[in-house]
């Protein structure tokens, strides 16, 4: 799979099958991989360790993100000080605040000071990023999760905020921008346009990314094509 000579920004794989993940790794176009406690479920993952461990021990040169999943800040350190032990190319990604609305600056910045490399995950505006972002510059750097794609869904444009962010983050070097929770292929060229660093991907739009640059008259008669064969094999009469 290729994709376009342009394009510069940084393709994550996200997902929690670790088959699928090992395959994405092995993919030169794949540059970091992340997963969190919800894609996990999905998965049936039962042991999280034991989960994290087996693909550490299968993928050693890409960052893969695991996250912490307490809701108490000390919690969240000791769960973020044993994951990050499990290998050098770990981020622990911590999220902006717990359920409660609580900022976890004050954790990232303890973290980070202790060379934990973060991904600061959850947020989806400009100010939660400047809560953070000096903090993990300072320490060992990281990466900073703008869910994109949840700003588009309440009905806001993403790529405002997303470009806000990534001029903010031009003072603060080791810190990269994620686009996170793409929605679709466009994500991707639109997170390219505006220098965002990283986007994390599905397996779906992986696949959709074969069709770069497809001829779009060439893709408008394969659809009738499906709808004609489809209407064939259910048989339907009038």
């Amino acid at each position: 799979m290729t994709p376009p000579p342009q394009l510069s920004v940084k393709i994550f794989a996200d997902g929690a099958d670790k088959t699928g993940m090992i395959e994405m790794a092995a993919d030169p176009l794949i540059s970091g991989l992340t997963t969190n406690p919800t894609l996990m479920r999905k998965a049936d993952v039962s042991d999280y360790r034991a989960f994290a461990r087996e693909v550490l021990d299968a993928i050693t040169d890409k960052p893969i993100s695991f996250e912490v999943f307490s809701d108490e800040f000390p919690e969240m350190e000791r769960q973020a000080l044993e994951i990050a032990s499990w290998g050098s190319n770990v981020n622990v990604k911590i999220p902006v605040t717990n359920t409660r609305g609580e900022s976890a600056a004050s954790l990232v910045e303890r973290l980070s000071s202790q060379g934990v490399k973060l991904n600061v995950t959850a947020m989806m505006t400009l100010q939660q990023v400047q809560s953070v972002a000096p903090a993990l510059s300072a320490g060992a750097g990281g990466f900073v999760s703008v869910f994109a794609g949840r700003i588009a869904d309440s009905g806001v444009d993403p790529v405002p905020i997303m470009t806000a962010v990534v001029e903010y983050l031009t003072a603060y070097p080791g810190v990269e921008l994620i686009w996170a929770s793409p929605r679709e292929v466009l994500n991707i060229m639109q997170a390219d346009a505006i220098g965002c660093h990283i986007i994390t991907v599905t397996n779906d739009l992986i696949k959709k990314m074969t069709l770069f640059g497809k001829d779009l008259d060439q893709f408008s008669l394969e659809t009738v094509r499906m709808f004609y064969n489809d209407a064939q094999a259910a048989g339907y009469t009038l």
